[in-house]
């Protein structure tokens, strides 16, 4: 149609010899244009042993794309099922569900990291800013469910929660495996007994996670581990095998040096650690704090212990901190 319209007033101005250069240049651009987006069309769907003319008539049929098409606002805002009549329950799911959104967006941008032969330095620094607002984000964000739910509600629609948890998130698990060499989620207690030639299996015993819900002692887990377990361990163990050669701090150690050293990427590679296990960690921390006191979590875990930095040393790449600053790790936090 716009071709259609921008030709029938060419040959007009042109039969009364009043086109302009201007219009005579865009007109010729305009139809350049246009026959190279066929031709392009055309080569994509040869390649795929497609008639191009069969999807090109088929767009002449199709519906214009609505937003309520695309973002499909209907399905998303259909996903909040409450368990009781407590309405900031509704706060503490959507809360939730934007956390896991956002872990997608996180997970999506360390992928293309793991997933690119060749990484430059830019293209890391750029992933890694993106990566960290998302939990510049997260960590700022806990206000929201922090001061906008009513503890006493909360105290009541917990109840029904057992013995689900915040920790049976699987794609923060994702994240961890990404972003860090399994040696660093590895409890801290038995660190000196793990190496590169232990199996992934036993590797995942001892993640430093397993404190949540095991006895190491007597190898008993509790249901938040079973059942977390029962629904993602088969996936946990493929990602682990799978980042081993690709997650973010092994992809930086492969960098050139003059790349290594690049002192914005070194900038957002510790803006990043720090921001993921402690800002982010310790928000949610106080947030818990709030509303639990000294009481366990939903999952029964001692999650005093088990969140807080200077108890597990969570530290994707530790290779980019000095000794002090390890040793203090979680510290005045």
């Amino acid at each position: 149609m716009i071709y259609t319209k921008f030709h029938k007033n060419a040959g007009i101005l042109g039969k009364n010899d009043r086109i302009s250069g201007y219009l005579q240049h865009e007109l010729e651009s305009f139809m350049m244009d246009r026959e190279e987006i066929l031709k392009r069309i055309d080569a994509k769907y040869r390649a795929m042993d497609q008639n191009p003319d069969v999807h090109l008539e088929g767009l002449s049929w199709s519906n214009p794309i609505t937003y309520w098409d695309y973002i499909l606002p209907d399905a998303l805002l259909g996903l909040q099922v409450q368990r009781t009549d407590q309405p900031d329950e509704m706060v503490f799911i959507m809360y939730h569900q934007i956390n896991e959104l956002l872990f997608k967006m996180i997970l999506w941008e360390i992928d293309q990291v793991s997933n690119k032969a060749l990484v430059e330095a830019a293209f890391f620094t750029e992933k890694l800013r993106r990566i960290s607002r998302y939990f510049d984000m997260l960590s700022s964000s806990f206000s929201i469910m922090g001061d906008g739910m009513e503890r006493e509600q909360y105290m009541k629609f917990r109840n029904t929660l057992t013995p689900a948890s915040g920790f049976q998130s699987a794609q923060y698990r994702l994240i961890e495996f990404a972003s860090t060499e399994l040696i660093n989620l590895i409890d801290f207690r038995f660190r000196a007994k793990i190496d590169r030639n232990t199996s992934y299996e036993h590797a995942y015993e001892h993640l430093y996670w397993q404190a949540a819900g095991k006895d190491h002692a007597t190898g008993r887990k509790n249901a938040l581990l079973s059942n977390f377990e029962k629904r993602y361990k088969a996936e946990f163990l493929r990602k682990m095998e799978g980042y081993n050669q690709t997650n973010l701090w092994t992809k930086f150690q492969q960098l050139p040096e003059d790349v290594k050293s690049d002192a914005g990427l070194v900038a957002a590679m510790r803006h990043y650690d720090y921001t993921v296990n402690v800002t982010w960690v310790m928000a949610h921390y106080h947030a818990a704090g709030k509303y639990l006191g000294e009481a366990a979590a939903t999952g029964g875990s001692d999650w005093r212990k088990y969140m807080h930095p200077k108890y597990q040393r969570r530290i994707f790449f530790p290779g980019l901190w000095s000794a002090d600053e390890l040793a203090n790790w979680g510290e005045g936090v």
